[in-house]
């Protein structure tokens, strides 16, 4: 065995002998403290008794902890990952139990509901220990990470991994452009702030660039474009396709997978994840071999879904696996607090926080979180090429509590420190890594169209079809990512089934009830037994005061429909009509919501599974407020303010996205500058530049 192997035996052996003591100790200052819990025999023992039976049952715990535990793990992996995470307290208090039982003198015992307690401290402790210990030696430090994220090859040597650097795209869902730089600006992400900053004669390691939206600013869309390069025909969030009678969803396994398919047969290219990629945390997968909670997959069944496989990645830890669990729990509680204290404080706008968001929320930003992110560091330390990972948890907590409310703002505290994290381990990594953060939307506040006008988008359609509206209307499903993510963990089917959207195909009287689907403030409308997109000319006919009473509300914006005349036509309030050719000319109702309004409409306009009428609803630009057609006072899927505008932040090595005084336009555009910036990565590692690349010269 060489000197380094022997050094590294040496320091292995030394940390566990240090987490093995600290662990003692642990036992013997909670064994003073709690009343059910004891190390000695009923009648007492020698204080070097004591210690030798606190020693034995914190080796037998260590032991089991490290050798049964990634068993159990993976055997648990067939029940839901949420059960997992509520089995680690019990599954630790056995661990300890057991090493009780198993200690020659016999002198250990404890309470069931203190065993739970006293092992979850002694998990902490020891996963505090080693890091600590492991932090101030490299390899260690190295081989701790491939751990946490069960990539338990060998270390590499020094200077053995690949020559050129790996690019990291790290998507922070939902976080507009103009927030970011605001949060940066207040110290709320230092880690950001730090590279965008100039410090004294070294220029900022990093730049940034908003980009535009299509129509549809919502996860589905944006990641569809960006991962496999188009997003054709994805008109909303959730859409009715009456050629096969379905309703679309986004974040539905079953959808997903098959948006995907139809990305991939339209642009002939498997993603941009294809070459040695990873995908973690996304709805698509991007062509990447290695895929953990990814949704396009979920919906699989047997060995070859292994979007699952991050759980047992991070949960093979117990120290992971408890501390993951407390942080939940502790997710929870803050959620409720934060929630009742908006209710005394009656706070406005606001939405209903109860029943099982609290869990969902707290699956986003800490479960979810915590898996995606030892994910990625195993990636990295496995020396992958791309990575792209989707971290959720803004998203969905500004859907809730508000795109800049407090709540929010701690939510990307923690983010930031997670990027800390990455950033650290780059420098421990194969090879060196290129960390480029986006976002694919942003998020527009404002209060519910329920909440202002008393009724939703499906009852307002109801009235102008002359339709009764029930008294007591449903509220729409939040479209938020993390729930679907929640059910897959769950293994519940992430179905949105026709018995939730699709009403009886016909009235008593006459033809089918419309469909009506909300996409943040984007609704849609179709009617089912029209097998055709509707015209104007045929819903009017059909029902008179419809489209009248939508262009007319004052919580509508503008409405699209298709016209025999005029081919696509905006209808605005006061019987304004605008032909899509014309929008240029006079934008009619698009003149709010700013450039680039009009080519967003005609591109969704040629969509094959457009609705027969397209709503956007009322838009504020001196606010930046919507009215969100679901329930939620934080939105996006529609056209108005942040949500539009997300942004791009990449290292300032790789070439400019677009060229100076040009915008980049659509999901599309994004998915052709990461995959330049990729092909830069194995070429020269200098800016390209001029025509180099054809790709920077698109619009």
């Amino acid at each position: 065995m060489s000197g380094a192997r022997w050094r590294r035996l040496g320091s292995v052996v030394w940390r566990s002998v240090a987490v093995w003591a600290v662990s003692t100790v642990t036992l013997l200052v909670l064994a003073g403290i709690l009343p059910d819990f004891r190390l000695q025999s009923p009648d007492g023992d020698s204080a070097t008794r004591i210690a030798t039976t606190a020693a034995l049952g914190a080796g037998a715990f260590g032991v089991l902890s490290a050798v049964v535990w990634p068993l159990l793990v993976r055997a648990l992996l067939l029940v839901p990952a949420l059960v997992l995470g509520v089995l680690v307290f019990f599954l630790n208090g056995s661990f300890l139990l057991l090493a009780l039982r198993v200690v020659p003198s016999g002198r250990g015992e404890a309470a069931p509901e203190t065993a739970v307690v006293v092992a979850a401290v002694m998990s902490a402790v020891a996963s505090a220990t080693g890091a600590a210990l492991a932090v101030r030696d490299d390899d260690a430090y190295r081989r701790r990470l491939y751990r946490l994220s069960d990539r338990r090859r060998a270390a590499a040597p020094p200077g053995a991994g690949p020559s050129t650097p790996g690019t990291v795209f790290l998507q922070l869902d939902g976080v507009g452009h103009d927030l970011l730089l605001a949060v940066a600006g207040q110290g709320l992400m230092p880690t950001v702030a730090d590279w965008l900053t100039d410090r004294r004669a070294v220029p900022a390691t990093h730049r940034i660039v908003p980009w535009r939206t299509d129509w549809s600013s919502q996860t589905g869309a944006s990641q569809l474009g960006i991962l496999h390069g188009s997003n054709e025909d994805v008109p909303a969030f959730r859409w009715y396709e009456k050629d096969s009678g379905e309703v679309m969803v986004c974040n539905r396994p079953t959808s997903a997978a098959e948006l995907q398919r139809r990305a991939v047969a339209r642009t002939g290219d498997g993603g941009l994840l294809s070459l040695d990629g990873a995908s973690r945390g996304n709805l698509f997968s991007g062509g990447a071999d290695q895929l953990a909670l990814v949704l396009s997959v979920a919906a699989r069944r047997g060995r070859e879904n292994r979007s699952r496989a991050g759980y047992f990645a991070y949960f093979s830890d117990p120290a992971n696996a408890v501390r993951t669990a407390m942080s939940f729990v502790a997710e929870v509680g803050r959620e409720i607090g934060q929630s009742t204290r908006a209710r005394l404080e009656k706070r406005r706008p606001r939405v209903a926080r109860g029943g099982l968001y609290p869990f969902i929320r707290a699956f986003a930003t800490v479960v979810e979180r915590d898996v995606v992110v030892a994910a990625v560091i195993g990636d990295m330390l496995a020396g992958r090429s791309a990575v792209y990972a989707d971290l959720v948890a803004y998203d969905e907590v500004a859907h809730h509590s508000g795109p800049r409310s407090r709540d929010a703002e701690r939510v990307l505290q923690r983010l930031d420190r997670s990027l800390a994290l990455i950033a650290k381990v780059a420098e421990h990594a194969p090879r060196a890594y290129r960390v480029v953060l986006l976002s694919d939307h942003g998020q527009s506040p404002g209060e519910t169209f329920r909440t202002r006008y008393g009724l939703g988008l499906g009852e307002l359609v109801r009235a102008g079809c002359g339709l009764p509206v029930p008294r007591k209307a449903r509220r729409t499903h939040s479209g938020a990512e993390a729930r679907a993510a929640v059910r897959a963990a769950l293994r519940r089917p992430v179905e949105e089934g026709g018995a939730e959207y699709l009403p009886s195909h016909r009235t008593k009287d006459g033809p089918a009830e419309p469909v009506v689907l909300a996409s943040g403030n984007l609704g849609l409308v179709s009617f089912p037994d029209v097998p055709h997109r509707m015209s104007r000319e045929e819903i009017d006919a059909r029902h008179p005061a419809l489209l009248t009473t939508l262009a007319n509300h004052p919580g509508v914006g503008f409405v699209l429909v298709r016209s025999e005349e005029h081919g696509g036509l905006v209808l605005g309030a006061h019987g304004v009509e605008v032909p899509l050719e014309k929008l240029d000319e006079d934008p009619g109702p698009l003149a709010d919501f700013g450039p680039g309004a009009a080519d967003a409409v005609r591109r969704t306009h040629g969509f094959r599974h457009t609705a027969d009428i397209m709503v956007n609803s009322w838009y504020d630009p001196e606010e930046g407020e919507v009215l969100a057609f679901e329930e939620q006072i934080g939105s996006h899927g529609g056209l108005g303010g942040a949500q539009g505008r997300p942004f791009l932040m990449a290292p300032a090595v790789f070439s400019p996205p677009v060229e100076d005084g040009a915008e980049l336009v659509g999901a599309e555009q994004v998915h052709r500058v990461l995959g330049r910036w990729l092909r830069e990565c194995d070429g020269p590692q200098v800016p390209i530049g001029g025509d180099a690349d054809p790709d920077r010269h698109a619009a």
